[in-house]
């Protein structure tokens, strides 16, 4: 039993998984000599006997027995208690061997150190100091007094202090050190799985602005289309709808595609932002609304991610216009400069209450929000009742891209 049994005894079964091969190699060399040593008497008792051969023989086989049972027992997980116990039978069963023969003298040096590892560093300099004093007088008894009996169990008594503490405080450090590397190896893992989940919610939030912007809106575009169908019946303008309406739904189909390839929008294939604006302004043109792109400044290039953010941020503004404003008119303006860029989309619809649109959790206003925030932009909203709205959304070009 060694300090590993005493001080993890109860946590768990066993600090081996901890211990450095040094330790490790400290405790089979500690249980060796202890077993070696008490054979040693034995053999020694049986062939030179001793006044009290026989009782030291039978001794030796008890202690032999008490030390390995005790030693395969800590493995268990035994109490504190039952610690103690074990080191008190096993220290008086050495002892009492000592006094019975001069050969087990030698015994006391392993026990001490099984003194200084189950015991409190001053209980275990006491228990040291007395098996000491033990050992010394029953030395007296056989060779009697001498300079030699008195020095050589100090000494070893001296020695066993030094390198029991000293052992002491290596395998508190390597403890500790074991406790630090155990803990950081739980962050990781638990930052990492932290950052899955982020990523799956990041991810997640994407997938829905993208859906909202585009097939909810097309999806919604369709609806409006197929209503002004059925108004006309089978006039001849019912056709033209039919046709837009399909020619949105294919346009959502792509979009939906292009999210499962993340493939830039079809919107902007072989065009520049600019044209893909335009040409957004001249579709949204419709049922009694007029779109019209104005352009500030020179052409800038901009990242594919800020120009699928320009455009989707147009989309969704101009799909709002078109479903809920009851606008005439809307304006988009596009303004670029070196170092940022920027969209308004003005209409002259009824309006609203941006606060209490807000306060009802409205997803599109979110949506709007995070996908300007997500690439470090800012987003300013003006709108009232009858008072149109005013939406504008700027970005710096050097943290976009």
């Amino acid at each position: 039993m060694t300090e590993s049994d005493a001080t993890h005894g109860g946590d768990r079964p066993s600090a081996a998984p901890s211990l450095t091969p040094m330790f490790l190699a400290m405790r089979i060399a500690l249980h060796t000599l202890v077993v070696l040593l008490t054979i040693f008497v034995a053999v020694r008792s049986a062939i030179a006997p001793p006044v009290h051969a026989s009782w030291v023989i039978a001794l030796s086989i008890v202690l032999l027995t008490t030390y390995v049972g005790g030693a395969f027992l800590a493995r268990t997980g035994v109490g504190r208690g039952v610690q103690l116990l074990w080191l008190a039978l096993v220290t008086l069963e050495g002892l009492t061997l000592a006094v019975l023969t001069p050969d087990a003298a030698f015994l006391v040096f392993p026990l001490f150190f099984l003194q200084l590892h189950l015991l409190a560093p001053r209980w275990a300099i006491a228990a040291v100091a007395a098996s000491t004093i033990v050992t010394v007088l029953a030395l007296s008894l056989h060779i009697g007094w001498s300079i030699s009996g008195m020095l050589g169990p100090t000494i070893g008594a001296a020695v066993a202090v030094v390198i029991g503490l000293g052992y002491r405080a290596l395998y508190r450090q390597n403890e500790e050190r074991q406790a630090l590397i155990d803990e950081l190896l739980t962050t990781r893992v638990a930052l990492a799985v932290r950052e899955r989940e982020t990523g799956v919610l990041e991810e997640r939030s994407r997938l829905a602005r993208e859906i909202h912007d585009t097939v909810a809106q097309g999806l919604s575009s369709i609806q409006l289309l197929l209503h002004a169908a059925e108004r006309d019946g089978v006039a001849d303008g019912a056709l033209d709808h039919v046709r837009l309406a399909r020619a949105t739904a294919a346009e959502g189909l792509a979009e939906t595609r292009r999210f499962i390839r993340e493939l830039a929008p079809p919107a902007l294939d072989g065009q520049s932002l600019p044209d893909a604006l335009s040409r957004l302004a001249e579709s949204a043109s419709r049922d009694g609304l007029t779109a019209t792109l104005h352009l500030s400044g020179e052409p800038t290039a901009l990242t594919m991610s800020l120009e699928t953010t320009l455009l989707r941020i147009a989309q969704a503004s101009l799909a709002n216009v078109a479903q809920h404003a009851q606008a005439t008119r809307a304006e988009l303006t596009l303004t670029m400069l070196d170092d940022w860029v920027g969209l308004d989309i003005v209409d002259d619809g009824r309006g609203f209450d941006p606060r209490a649109v807000v306060e009802r959790g409205s997803f599109g206003l979110r949506a709007l929000r995070e996908r300007v925030e997500a690439q470090g932009g800012t987003l300013t909203i003006e709108s009232g009742p009858d008072r149109g709205t005013a939406i504008a959304v700027s970005f710096p070009i050097a943290e976009a891209s």
